[in-house]
C-alpha cells in the first residue's frame, strides 16, 4: 500500500519536500519546523525499541523521530545506496552484524518465527510456489520439510538484511542501516545468510568469506532453516512482483546453497 506522504506530512505539522527515490511505499522527505529533515513513511512501530538497542550499540540505525500509528518519521541518515557488492561492502556489513550478538539478552522480544510451514503476513506466503510451476512446488516441498519453525538466539536480527537497506559513504563506509520493521529475536547468523542470498547472484565470487562467518554462528539445524526462509521470500516476492526472468534467477539460487554451509 502506497501512503499520501504530503498528506500525512500536513497533517503532522511537517513540511514535505518531495518523495523518496526508489521506494515502493509513498515514502517521502520532509522537514521539522528546526529544520532537521526526515523521511516519512510506513513503518511497524514495534520496531522502536529494537532500533533504540541497534543505536545504542553503534549501529548507525535512523533515530524515530515520531510515531503516528502505522507512519513513522524517521531520521535522514547521510550516504547513498551501494553501487554494486563488493568486499569492502561485505566486510562493512559483516561488521555492523557482529555488532548485533547478544543484544536481546535481556529484552523480552519474542524469537522471529520462520513461515516456513504456514504463510506469512504479506511475504513468506506459500500459494505462489505452489501453483507457479513444478519446479516452485518442488522447492516449497522441500522448505516445508525443515523443522524448525522459530529462530533460536539472543541476538537482534534485521531480518532484510541486503544492500539495498544499507547507505555508505563516498569511502565505501556504512553511514546508515534502514528498514528495520521485521526486526527480533535469533541466531545474526540469519542475516548474514539473507546477505548471502544476494550474493550468491550477483558477486558469487564473494559467497565464500560469508559462509565461513555463518557456520561459525550456528549449526545446520539453523543455517538449513534460514536457507529456507530466504528461499521462501525470494521466490514468493519475485513471483508476485518482478519478471519471469528474476523468479527463474531466484529458483536457481534457492536450489544450490553452498554445501558448506550445512
Amino acid at each position: 500500500m502506497r501512503i499520501d506522504a504530503a498528506r500525512h506530512a500536513a497533517r503532522l505539522g511537517l513540511a514535505y519536500e518531495g518523495p523518496c527515490a526508489g521506494g515502493e511505499i509513498g515514502a517521502g522527505y520532509v522537514r521539522w519546523p528546526d529544520g532537521r529533515r526526515g523521511v516519512l513513511g510506513e513503518g511497524n512501530p514495534a520496531s522502536a525499541p529494537l532500533v533504540a538497542i541497534a543505536r545504542a550499540a553503534g549501529i548507525p540505525a535512523p533515530s524515530y523521530d515520531l510515531v503516528d500509528g502505522g507512519v513513522i518519521v524517521q531520521s535522514l541518515l547521510p550516504g547513498r545506496p551501494p553501487a554494486g557488492i563488493d568486499r569492502r561492502l561485505v566486510d562493512e556489513m559483516s561488521a555492523v552484524s557482529r555488532r548485533c550478538a547478544g543484544l536481546l539478552r535481556s529484552a523480552e522480544v519474542p524469537p522471529l518465527h520462520l513461515y516456513l510451514h504456514e504463510p506469512g503476513p504479506g511475504f513468506c506466503l506459500h500459494a505462489p510456489l505452489a501453483s507457479h510451476s513444478p519446479r516452485s512446488a518442488a522447492l516449497l516441498s522441500s522448505i516445508r520439510a525443515v523443522p524448525l519453525r522459530t529462530l533460536p538466539g539472543d541476538d537482534l536480527v534485521h531480518l532484510d538484511f541486503h544492500p539495498g537497506n544499507v547507505l555508505v559513504s563516498p569511502a565505501g563506509e556504512i553511514t546508515g542501516v534502514v528498514d528495520w520493521d521485521g526486526a527480533g529475536r535469533g541466531n545474526r547468523a540469519f542475516d548474514l545468510v539473507t546477505l548471502l542470498f544476494c550474493v550468491r547472484r550477483q558477486a558469487p565470487a564473494l559467497a565464500s568469506v560469508l559462509v565461513a562467518q555463518a557456520v561459525d554462528l550456528a549449526g545446520p539445524e539453523v543455517l538449513r532453516a534460514c536457507w529456507a526462509h530466504m528461499s521462501l521470500r525470494q521466490v514468493d516476492w519475485s513471483i508476485r512482483f518482478h519478471a519471469p526472468s528474476d523468479v527463474t534467477a531466484w529458483l536457481t539460487v534457492a536450489e544450490n546453497p553452498p554445501a558448506a554451509l550445512f
